[in-house]
């Protein structure tokens, strides 16, 4: 089975590099070992969201995907209010001051996930297997062999592995990994809410970890709290009385009264850096790629530029009809490596900064957050920089 590309990995990266390539005029497949079931019912929310940018929600829209979401179940985000750890100090992004509809819009994974693989169902030039697993991956000069777990063997010029953190992909190669365990846990849940949340975001860096309150529609919001792996642990033993009492005390009534809507679920979190994106006839995109802390809400975004690098390079390569070259895909990795890098050192370095009880460091970074608060041009340039 002869391919120029296949994609390991049908998440929400995987899927929407398989249709930015449509009409890249290269044949394509898609393996996935899981893929999602049917969501639940209407009235029901999915507690793991994300906040998309719009940079990546016109991506989305160009595979053909955006437009086919369910708007009543997204809330665009219009302003954003950061706290620091000292009770006054306080940082205030807005999507007007910038000159902006949103800075960013909440969306459930599942939603996501149902309209990327209702548009690969209708793809002509994708072939999508799933479940699928993969059992041997062979690099060779002029084409990869995958062999899949049914025994069947494809041999794609290309293969890209979008399988997350964990990549069995990344894993059949000597890529270096380096990986940082943060001893953190990200605990996800959502709430109705008495007070609108009039489209705001809020987040509050605490000494434990960070709280974050993302709108969803309608009087909603969805949690998420990245906190030390006990206090997580603690956190999910709660009933849900205790949890929503821990919120509203955490999150000061911003919100008004609380009451959960989903059970909360969490994931441990951790940076991970990997050494190379791409060898011959191999890319990494997505977790597979890099991993970084929710704490700025890029993670899937940073995913979905990689996905829109990787296309556009693959679009563009002229009379160049073999997709592996090695030279082509240094091209991708030359574009992507600059944003990753400045991605997770950004992340990284306020996540130690705000998880560090120092004295001198505290008034520091409380102090630093007062002083943006009045810089407006510095605002502005950072928002511009999350919205691409």
């Amino acid at each position: 089975m002869d391919f120029d590309l296949v994609v390991v990995g049908g998440g929400l990266v995987g899927a929407s590099l398989a249709l930015a390539l449509e009409t890249a005029g290269l044949n394509l497949a898609l393996i996935e070992a899981q893929p999602p079931q049917p969501g639940a019912g209407a009235a029901d929310w999915d507690s793991r969201v994300y906040a998309i940018s719009p940079g990546s929600a016109a991506f989305l829209e160009r595979c053909g995907v955006w437009q086919e979401l369910d708007m009543t179940r997204v809330s665009q985000v219009e302003a954003m209010c950061v706290f620091g750890d000292d009770g006054r100090s306080e940082l205030d992004f807005s999507a007007y001051d910038a000159g902006l509809r949103e800075l960013a819009f909440i969306v459930e994974n599942r939603e996501l996930q149902r309209v990327l693989w209702a548009a690969l169902k209708r793809a002509q030039h994708v072939a999508v297997m799933a479940p699928a697993a993969c059992r041997a991956l062979t690099f060779e000069a002029q084409a990869a062999q995958l062999e899949l777990g049914d025994g069947r063997v494809l041999c794609p010029r290309l293969v890209v592995g979008a399988d997350g953190a964990d990549s069995w992909v990344r894993a059949q190669t000597a890529i270096a990994v380096e990986m940082r365990r943060y001893h953190q846990t990200a605990v996800v849940a959502n709430f109705a809410i008495t007070r609108p949340h009039r489209g705001t975001a809020y987040q509050w860096f605490r000494h434990d970890g960070v709280l974050a309150l993302l709108p969803l529609p309608g009087e909603r919001v969805s949690m998420v709290w990245s906190t030390r792996d006990e206090d997580a642990a603690r956190l999910l033993e709660l009933a849900s009385e205790e949890l929503v009492a821990q919120v509203a005390a955490a999150s000061h009534g911003a919100v008004g009264d609380l009451q959960l809507i989903t059970p909360a679920a969490a994931f441990p979190l951790r940076l991970q850096r990997v050494r190379q994106l791409v060898l011959p006839r191999l890319a990494l995109v997505g977790d597979a790629a890099h991993n970084v802390h929710p704490l700025a809400g890029q993670g899937v975004n940073l995913g979905f530029r990689d996905a829109r690098g990787l296309a556009q390079v693959l679009m563009e390569r002229g009379s160049q009809a073999d997709c592996g070259d090695y030279r082509l895909l240094r091209r991708y990795e030359r574009a992507r490596r600059e944003d990753i890098v400045a991605m997770q050192f950004a992340t990284d370095s306020l996540q130690r900064l705000f998880n560090n009880e120092i004295t001198w460091l505290a008034s520091l970074r409380n102090c630093g957050l007062r002083l943006m608060n009045r810089q407006p041009q510095l605002k502005n340039l950072l928002v511009q920089r999350a919205v691409g």
